[in-house]
């Protein structure tokens, strides 16, 4: 059951925040317009590296920490993230039934990879069972090896699945299993040993159907309306593409037709061998839809299947994040940006990927004993937290709201840097968040600029005054110490501290809003 905060409020009049350098008129309607997209209580959802996933449910009990950082999110919308369990090592998973929960085979740490992924994982149905110690209403994906090429193996996964699911355990936990993942980024199989490197997606559909299809039989899945059924595709980025597996014939397959969702992963970069990332690189509105208009043409062709589209595994950099980029608050903004857009162009849910000691998580779900950065010793451990980039899924989650009926439309912004997105319910502008992405880092001089945004209300008048939550970041380079609403998550339970802020702000005056930080507004 989540258990909403209910801080103190403080409310203060807007002060002149920082030295205004530009003025936007920004028009904002007060009804949807017709491309208004449904906004999904679950758009910020999450991608588990399926190694790590007994740190973050614990085992003998839950993992409060976790626990709580998810239920603040689910308090915000009614409902908690969704939660994919897979990833690279889905496909290096196998099962057996004298293991009671799992058993992990590690490589070595290095500096760039401080916390690597197991080579290979064994579990049994103690795994699964796990699943009861998410938040209450947590709906689940799971996934099942297809690298392996072993059908046995990936029958014996999915039985125990089910298995679990109907545990009076899980039962009376209130976590659902949504769906059945076959493979992760198959794509990929002829690069990493998995497949032959002539490997084609024309094989890995016929591939994909002898595997699914006796996991289906197995788990009892018959249709995509059923109350298991399959995610499709789940394909790093554009190697094999939804358009051609269905024109291969995917979905007219027995298995094929309980594919009930669409999945492409999308990560902006790669530090797999290291490099350099320069942070502002990521703060930057046309980078930010350069990198997710790619699907378009993707996303039309699942809709007119009458499929949804997700991106199932999503973050910054790809192989974990990179250190200086991925767990500092400017990387926070950019999920703001990023996540919203992807609402805009119909995306429903961003599963952004996490694991334990990643440089991109928004949540460090156990104490580390050595450094995300470079994998040094850290004595003493440092303790479960959050990372700056949670409190994106705050601002987010604040924009959507709880009523399961929200829709989103960009706003036109004149400055090639700051975003803007509506909110509407019942037919009525709700609220509106805005984000400058103009870089302020430690390193910088002289006066903050920011820029004063002016509303010009479309479809008819609105006066009178407002509220309005901002997100405050100190400089875009910073890990920690940074505000929403007044309040910070980064605390030894993971619940916030300080009251809730809230600025008055008359209308007819707007806003100021500095460089490198974000603002909602309650209308």
């Amino acid at each position: 059951m989540l258990t909403p905060f209910l801080p103190l409020f403080a409310t203060v009049v807007a002060p002149l925040l920082a030295h205004v350098v530009a003025a936007i008129d920004v028009s904002v309607p007060l009804t949807p317009p017709s491309g208004a997209q449904n906004l999904s209580r679950t758009l910020v959802s999450f991608s588990i590296e399926q190694d790590n996933w007994p740190d973050w449910t614990g085992t003998s009990s839950r993992n409060e920490f976790v626990h709580t950082a998810l239920g603040n999110l689910g308090v915000l919308t009614g409902q908690p993230p969704k939660i994919r369990v897979g990833a690279n090592s889905e496909d290096h998973t196998f099962f057996s039934p004298t293991v009671t929960i799992d058993q992990a085979q590690f490589p070595p740490p290095n500096s760039i990879t401080p916390f690597p992924e197991a080579s290979r994982i064994t579990v049994g149905d103690g795994y699964y069972q796990l699943s009861r110690f998410l938040p209450s209403g947590t709906h689940m994906t799971w996934g099942v090896n297809l690298g392996a090429d072993n059908v046995t193996n990936a029958v014996n996964m999915v039985k125990s699945i089910i298995k679990a699911f109907k545990t009076s355990a899980v039962q009376s936990s209130g976590v659902v299993l949504d769906l059945i993942e076959v493979g992760n980024e198959a794509d990929l199989y002829k690069n990493n040993g998995l497949r032959p490197s002539n490997w084609t997606v024309n094989q890995y559909v016929t591939d994909w159907i002898s595997v699914a299809g006796p996991v289906a039989q197995a788990a009892g899945i018959s249709g995509r309306n059923g109350p298991v059924s399959f995610q499709g595709a789940a394909f790093a980025a554009q190697g094999f593409t939804p358009r051609q597996i269905f024109n291969l014939g995917i979905l007219s397959s027995a298995p094929g037709k309980a594919i009930s969702v669409i999945s492409q992963h999308r990560y902006s970069a790669v530090f797999c061998d290291g490099g350099n990332f320069p942070l502002v690189s990521f703060m930057d509105k046309a980078s930010i839809r350069n990198n997710l208009t790619i699907f378009n043409a993707d996303i039309a062709a699942t809709h007119a299947q009458g499929l949804p589209y997700i991106l199932g595994e999503t973050n910054s950099i790809a192989c974990h994040g990179a250190p200086g980029v991925s767990n500092t608050a400017g990387i926070a903004l950019w999920a703001v940006d990023y996540t919203l857009q992807a609402s805009t162009l119909g995306i429903r849910e961003a599963f952004f990927h996490e694991g334990v000691g990643y440089k991109y998580n928004f949540i460090q779900p156990i104490s580390l004993n050595r450094s995300i950065v470079d994998g040094t010793p850290l004595n003493p451990p440092l303790p479960p937290h959050v990372q700056p980039v949670y409190y994106a899924a705050l601002v987010i989650n604040t924009l959507i709201g709880s009523t399961g009926a929200s829709q989103i439309v960009e706003l036109s912004v004149g400055d090639a840097q700051v975003s803007g997105y509506a909110a509407f319910e019942g037919g009525k502008l709700v609220r509106a968040v805005f984000v400058n992405l103009h870089p302020w880092l430690t390193t910088s001089t002289g006066a903050r600029p920011s820029v004063h945004i002016d509303f010009a209300f479309a479809g008819g008048s609105k006066t009178g005054s407002a509220s309005a939550r901002r997100f405050v970041i100190q400089h875009a380079d910073d890990t920690a110490n940074v505000t929403w609403a007044g309040q910070s998550f980064e605390t030894a339970s993971g619940a916030p501290s300080g009251s809730v802020v809230r600025e008055t702000i008359v209308l007819s005056k707007g806003l100021d809003l500095p460089a490198t930080q974000a603002v909602l507004v309650d209308f």
